[in-house]
């Protein structure tokens, strides 16, 4: 697992039945491409997110696979139509098979 891996996400508090809300995503990550040599002459082992994922109560509301030419602290912006209340959980997976999950509240107003 990298050290120091943050994720990020802004959500609003509430939203009326049917509205679509704007989400931002991002996560704190140092990526490794897996091409650099450290100093020991050895290869550094490939460590990029390469999948992010987005649920409002179990339904997949986004899902991005992630090329290997994303850039450091990869950041997605995208809408949501909200239906009813419930939970936005978030899902980055790291090459190296940790997964980092976030969860947010949203409430109908």
């Amino acid at each position: 697992m990298v050290e120091e891996v943050k994720p990020r996400v802004k959500v609003p508090k509430s939203a009326a039945v049917g509205e679509v809300v704007t989400i931002k995503a991002l996560i704190s990550h140092k990526m490794e491409s897996g091409q650099r040599k450290g100093s020991d002459g050895n290869l550094i082992p490939r460590q990029i997110i390469n999948r992010f994922t987005c649920d409002l109560n179990g339904v997949n509301v986004i899902d991005v696979a992630i090329d290997p030419a994303v850039s450091t602290n990869p950041y997605f912006e995208f809408d949501a139509k909200v239906d009813a209340a419930g939970e936005f959980k978030f899902t980055w997976y790291d090459d190296d098979g940790s997964i980092y999950e976030d969860v947010k509240p949203i409430a109908i107003a």
